[in-house]
């Protein structure tokens, strides 16, 4: 990260490609989609938020203190075993849990209760390749390097990828690995998925990897491993005034401004506090923080701060 005497250390920037834009320190984009079922605070635990389909049969934990930052399951019963998990670490953008949750949600609500041909319980496809789609289509190619029984899709910049591993495996084995930046704890970004996993699941999850629009961080919150691999661009607001010979024109927002405006807005709300109990930020992180975090007033650290301890292990799937 950037060093405390960074002046600009808290200037908002678009950060593109995406997948390297490391987590922000919040977990609002990856709640949003399912903001509607049942949300449970568990500020004592490891998980210090769980939300859940209105019949448990798909959880959604955040991890604010672990490695292991994101871990979503789906089950046939409320009290059965995971069919499939998928695990995210704590540089993984939210924006990408939010492609799967998003999918979750959508499945849930075009299933049946306790329906057991849920879509989000079906079986995976025997073809690889349905889960790469929307890769290959956005140009992402084929590690010819890949070891034996595995398949590599790479990035055109080679800074992102999916390694799906075919050999043999347990239904509880990881199979697939949606990854992005460099080799290191803090640089490398991945998405970890079980055998069981199904592949229109996975391939949702890849969707945002593949588009170019950018998103808001703050400098800061880049890792020094990757501000060479990513383009900064400041976020300003148009001061420009017309001169009184000149009407007023209005300009209709882009998307892309419609974007900015709507990750910016979710970025300083996450930085304000807020006990209200819709709020889908994680007060419990600021609590466990490892030491004291400056704002922008040198005062209280960030909401939704997450810590990363000091002494964790190596990520599994370092490469």
């Amino acid at each position: 990260m950037h060093a405390s005497d960074d002046t600009n250390r808290y200037q908002e920037v678009l950060v593109n490609p995406m997948y390297l834009a490391g987590t922000g320190g919040t977990a609002d984009a990856g709640f949003a989609p399912v903001a509607h079922w049942p949300h449970h605070h568990l500020d004592e635990g490891p998980c210090q938020l769980l939300v859940t389909s209105p019949d448990h049969r798909i959880r959604i934990g955040w991890f604010g203190d672990d490695f292991e930052l994101w871990k979503i399951t789906a089950t046939e019963e409320a009290v059965a075993a995971p069919r499939w998990t998928a695990i995210f670490n704590h540089v993984a953008p939210p924006e990408i849990v939010a492609d799967l949750t998003t999918a979750l949600a959508r499945d849930y609500a075009e299933s049946d209760a306790y329906d057991d041909n849920a879509r989000f319980l079906a079986e995976p496809s025997y073809r690889w390749a349905d889960a790469a789609q929307p890769l290959t289509d956005a140009g992402w190619t084929r590690d010819g390097g890949a070891e034996r029984g595995t398949v590599e899709i790479v990035a055109p910049d080679g800074q992102a990828g999916i390694l799906i591993d075919n050999r043999l495996s347990g239904w509880d084995d990881e199979t697939v690995t949606l990854w992005a930046g460099p080799p290191g704890w803090g640089s490398r970004s991945e998405a970890v998925f079980t055998a069981r996993t199904p592949s229109h699941l996975i391939a949702a999850t890849a969707v945002v990897m593949a588009k170019p629009a950018p998103v808001v961080r703050e400098r800061h919150q880049i890792d020094r491993q990757v501000e060479h691999l990513v383009t900064l661009t400041p976020v300003a607001p148009d001061v420009s005034v017309p001169s009184a010979a000149e009407p007023s024109v209005f300009r209709a927002p882009t998307p892309l401004d419609v974007r900015r405006t709507a990750v910016t807005q979710a970025i300083h709300r996450a930085a304000r506090p807020s006990h209200a109990a819709a709020d889908l930020r994680v007060m419990a992180a600021q609590s466990r923080s490892a030491g004291a975090v400056r704002s922008r007033s040198g005062g209280l650290a960030p909401a939704a701060a997450v810590r990363l301890p000091a002494n964790s292990s190596a990520p599994r799937h370092g490469r």
